[in-house]
Protein backbone atom coordinates (compact mmCIF):
# COMPACT_ATOMS: atom_id res chain seq x y z
CA UNK A 1 0.00 0.00 0.00
CA UNK A 2 1.54 3.33 -0.92
CA UNK A 3 1.50 6.62 1.34
CA UNK A 4 -1.40 7.67 -0.76
CA UNK A 5 -3.38 5.22 -0.33
CA UNK A 6 -2.51 4.69 3.64
CA UNK A 7 -1.86 8.31 4.41
CA UNK A 8 -4.99 10.46 4.30
CA UNK A 9 -3.04 13.43 4.33
CA UNK A 10 -0.87 12.17 1.39
CA UNK A 11 -4.35 11.52 -0.20
CA UNK A 12 -5.75 14.61 -0.20
CA UNK A 13 -2.75 16.40 -1.15
CA UNK A 14 -2.23 14.00 -4.55
CA UNK A 15 -6.03 14.92 -5.15
CA UNK A 16 -5.70 18.68 -4.76
CA UNK A 17 -2.25 18.53 -7.28
CA UNK A 18 -5.45 17.85 -10.26
CA UNK A 19 -7.24 21.31 -9.33
CA UNK A 20 -4.43 23.43 -8.04
CA UNK A 21 -3.28 24.03 -12.09
CA UNK A 22 -6.89 25.56 -12.86
CA UNK A 23 -7.79 26.82 -9.16
CA UNK A 24 -4.78 27.83 -7.67
CA UNK A 25 -4.67 26.95 -4.06
CA UNK A 26 -7.67 27.94 -3.05
CA UNK A 27 -10.70 26.71 -1.04
CA UNK A 28 -11.98 25.18 -4.56
CA UNK A 29 -8.73 23.05 -5.01
CA UNK A 30 -9.57 21.79 -1.23
CA UNK A 31 -13.24 21.23 -1.64
CA UNK A 32 -12.58 19.26 -4.92
CA UNK A 33 -9.53 17.20 -3.17
CA UNK A 34 -12.12 16.51 -0.46
CA UNK A 35 -14.71 15.27 -3.16
CA UNK A 36 -12.14 13.32 -5.38
CA UNK A 37 -10.57 11.45 -1.88
CA UNK A 38 -13.36 10.54 -0.50
CA UNK A 39 -12.24 11.63 2.76
CA UNK A 40 -14.36 12.73 5.10
CA UNK A 41 -14.73 17.15 5.56
CA UNK A 42 -13.94 17.02 9.22
CA UNK A 43 -10.92 14.96 9.13
CA UNK A 44 -9.60 17.19 6.28
CA UNK A 45 -10.44 20.34 8.01
CA UNK A 46 -8.27 18.33 11.27
CA UNK A 47 -6.09 17.72 9.20
CA UNK A 48 -5.52 20.88 7.24
CA UNK A 49 -7.16 23.62 9.36
CA UNK A 50 -6.67 26.02 6.82
CA UNK A 51 -7.61 24.61 3.71
CA UNK A 52 -5.51 25.40 0.83
CA UNK A 53 -2.87 27.23 2.88
CA UNK A 54 -2.07 24.12 4.55
CA UNK A 55 -1.75 21.77 1.39
CA UNK A 56 0.27 24.21 -0.03
CA UNK A 57 2.81 23.91 2.90
CA UNK A 58 2.32 20.42 2.54
CA UNK A 59 3.50 20.15 -1.10
CA UNK A 60 6.21 22.50 -0.07
CA UNK A 61 7.51 20.19 2.75
CA UNK A 62 7.05 17.20 0.30
CA UNK A 63 9.43 18.99 -2.15
CA UNK A 64 11.94 19.15 0.50
CA UNK A 65 11.85 15.96 1.21
CA UNK A 66 12.22 14.59 -2.59
CA UNK A 67 15.38 17.12 -2.52
CA UNK A 68 17.15 15.36 0.49
CA UNK A 69 16.70 11.74 -0.96
CA UNK A 70 17.97 13.23 -4.48
CA UNK A 71 20.80 14.97 -1.91
CA UNK A 72 21.49 11.12 -0.16
CA UNK A 73 21.96 9.60 -3.39
CA UNK A 74 24.35 11.84 -4.98
CA UNK A 75 27.96 11.73 -5.23
CA UNK A 76 28.37 15.65 -3.37
CA UNK A 77 31.78 14.50 -1.63
CA UNK A 78 33.45 14.70 -5.23
CA UNK A 79 32.09 18.10 -5.45
CA UNK A 80 33.18 21.70 -4.59
CA UNK A 81 31.10 23.16 -2.21
CA UNK A 82 29.99 25.96 -4.11
CA UNK A 83 28.68 23.11 -6.67
CA UNK A 84 26.53 21.17 -3.69
CA UNK A 85 25.14 23.83 -2.96
CA UNK A 86 24.39 24.63 -6.58
CA UNK A 87 23.15 21.04 -6.78
CA UNK A 88 20.84 21.09 -3.89
CA UNK A 89 19.02 24.07 -5.03
CA UNK A 90 18.70 22.56 -8.41
CA UNK A 91 17.57 19.50 -6.87
CA UNK A 92 15.00 20.93 -5.46
CA UNK A 93 13.33 22.90 -8.23
CA UNK A 94 13.94 19.40 -10.10
CA UNK A 95 11.51 17.78 -8.20
CA UNK A 96 8.61 20.53 -8.59
CA UNK A 97 5.97 21.38 -10.86
CA UNK A 98 6.36 24.64 -12.33
CA UNK A 99 2.62 25.62 -12.36
CA UNK A 100 2.00 24.17 -8.63
CA UNK A 101 5.12 26.55 -7.32
CA UNK A 102 3.88 29.72 -9.78
CA UNK A 103 0.62 29.12 -7.94
CA UNK A 104 2.09 28.74 -4.93
CA UNK A 105 3.74 31.89 -5.09
CA UNK A 106 0.81 33.78 -6.04
CA UNK A 107 -0.53 32.40 -2.74
CA UNK A 108 2.67 33.11 -0.52
CA UNK A 109 2.46 36.92 -2.05
CA UNK A 110 -0.71 37.92 0.02
CA UNK A 111 0.08 39.47 2.77
CA UNK A 112 -1.58 37.16 5.39
CA UNK A 113 0.18 34.17 3.94
CA UNK A 114 3.90 36.10 3.66
CA UNK A 115 5.21 34.58 6.98
CA UNK A 116 4.30 31.20 5.81
CA UNK A 117 5.73 31.49 2.40
CA UNK A 118 9.28 33.00 4.16
CA UNK A 119 9.52 30.28 6.61
CA UNK A 120 8.84 27.70 4.34
CA UNK A 121 11.97 29.15 1.77
CA UNK A 122 14.00 29.73 5.52
CA UNK A 123 13.14 25.32 5.86
CA UNK A 124 14.31 24.64 2.68
CA UNK A 125 17.56 26.39 3.22
CA UNK A 126 17.86 24.96 6.57
CA UNK A 127 16.98 21.42 4.81
CA UNK A 128 19.89 22.02 2.56
CA UNK A 129 22.87 23.61 4.82
CA UNK A 130 21.74 20.77 7.61
CA UNK A 131 22.50 18.15 4.91
CA UNK A 132 25.69 19.27 3.48
CA UNK A 133 26.95 18.76 7.11
CA UNK A 134 26.66 22.83 8.07
CA UNK A 135 28.55 22.81 11.96
CA UNK A 136 28.03 26.30 12.90
CA UNK A 137 26.82 27.62 16.31
CA UNK A 138 26.74 30.94 15.86
CA UNK A 139 25.51 34.11 13.67
CA UNK A 140 27.01 32.22 10.67
CA UNK A 141 24.22 29.44 11.31
CA UNK A 142 21.68 32.71 10.37
CA UNK A 143 24.09 34.20 7.78
CA UNK A 144 24.28 31.14 5.40
CA UNK A 145 20.41 30.20 5.84
CA UNK A 146 19.36 34.21 5.16
CA UNK A 147 21.84 34.01 2.53
CA UNK A 148 20.69 31.03 0.25
CA UNK A 149 17.11 31.60 1.08
CA UNK A 150 17.69 34.53 -0.91
CA UNK A 151 19.22 32.47 -3.22
CA UNK A 152 17.13 30.17 -3.83
CA UNK A 153 13.97 32.58 -3.98
CA UNK A 154 15.51 34.66 -6.88
CA UNK A 155 16.36 31.32 -8.99
CA UNK A 156 13.05 30.04 -8.52
CA UNK A 157 11.31 32.98 -9.53
CA UNK A 158 13.94 32.95 -12.50
CA UNK A 159 12.79 29.47 -12.95
CA UNK A 160 9.29 29.85 -13.47
CA UNK A 161 10.12 32.23 -16.74
CA UNK A 162 12.57 29.87 -18.14
CA UNK A 163 11.79 28.48 -21.62
CA UNK A 164 15.66 27.90 -22.28
CA UNK A 165 16.19 23.83 -23.23
CA UNK A 166 16.82 22.33 -20.33
CA UNK A 167 16.14 25.32 -17.80
CA UNK A 168 19.93 25.74 -19.04
CA UNK A 169 19.60 29.76 -18.57
CA UNK A 170 18.73 29.10 -14.62
CA UNK A 171 21.32 27.20 -14.07
CA UNK A 172 23.33 29.85 -15.50
CA UNK A 173 21.62 32.84 -13.37
CA UNK A 174 21.98 30.41 -10.14
CA UNK A 175 25.53 29.56 -10.64
CA UNK A 176 25.91 33.55 -11.24
CA UNK A 177 24.13 34.42 -7.58
CA UNK A 178 26.24 31.71 -5.94
CA UNK A 179 29.60 33.49 -7.52
CA UNK A 180 28.04 36.68 -5.87
CA UNK A 181 27.79 35.32 -2.33
CA UNK A 182 30.88 33.56 -2.69
CA UNK A 183 32.46 37.14 -3.24
CA UNK A 184 31.22 38.83 -0.43
CA UNK A 185 32.47 36.19 1.56
CA UNK A 186 35.93 36.32 0.36
CA UNK A 187 35.57 40.01 0.82
CA UNK A 188 34.56 39.31 4.42
CA UNK A 189 37.39 36.98 4.82
CA UNK A 190 40.29 39.38 3.57
CA UNK A 191 39.25 42.05 5.24
CA UNK A 192 39.00 40.17 8.76
CA UNK A 193 43.28 39.28 7.86
CA UNK A 194 43.72 43.06 7.09
CA UNK A 195 46.33 44.06 9.15
CA UNK A 196 45.35 47.44 9.24
CA UNK A 197 41.22 46.70 9.01
CA UNK A 198 41.06 43.74 11.22
CA UNK A 199 40.92 45.93 14.72
CA UNK A 200 37.71 47.77 12.95
CA UNK A 201 36.04 44.53 12.98
CA UNK A 202 37.20 43.23 16.21
CA UNK A 203 33.82 45.28 17.85
CA UNK A 204 31.45 43.91 15.12
CA UNK A 205 32.66 40.46 15.13
CA UNK A 206 32.52 40.18 19.06
CA UNK A 207 28.82 41.04 18.85
CA UNK A 208 28.26 38.65 16.53
CA UNK A 209 29.97 35.75 18.34
CA UNK A 210 27.99 36.26 21.18
CA UNK A 211 24.89 35.36 18.74
CA UNK A 212 24.02 31.76 18.66
CA UNK A 213 22.19 29.24 16.92
CA UNK A 214 18.64 27.27 17.81
CA UNK A 215 19.90 24.55 20.05
CA UNK A 216 17.33 21.59 21.72
CA UNK A 217 17.27 23.26 24.96
CA UNK A 218 15.33 26.42 24.06
CA UNK A 219 11.64 26.79 23.25
CA UNK A 220 10.68 26.07 19.89
CA UNK A 221 9.81 28.91 17.68
CA UNK A 222 12.59 31.09 18.16
CA UNK A 223 15.36 31.48 15.94
CA UNK A 224 18.31 31.47 18.62
CA UNK A 225 19.34 33.75 21.35
CA UNK A 226 21.96 35.80 22.26
CA UNK A 227 24.53 34.52 25.07
CA UNK A 228 23.39 35.76 27.86
CA UNK A 229 25.45 38.60 30.38
CA UNK A 230 27.57 36.89 33.04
Amino acid sequence: MTDAESDPREKLLDAALNHVPFDGWSDAAFRAAIADSEIEPALAKSLFPRGAVDLALAYHARGDAAMLAKIEAADMEAMRFRDRIAAAVRFRLEVADRELVRRGTTLFALPQHAADGTKAIWGTADAIWTALGDTSEDANWYTKRATLSAVYSATALYWLGDDSEGNRATWEFLDRRIENVMTIEKIKADVNRNPLLKPLMMGPNWVMSQIKAPGKHRMQGFPGSTTPRG
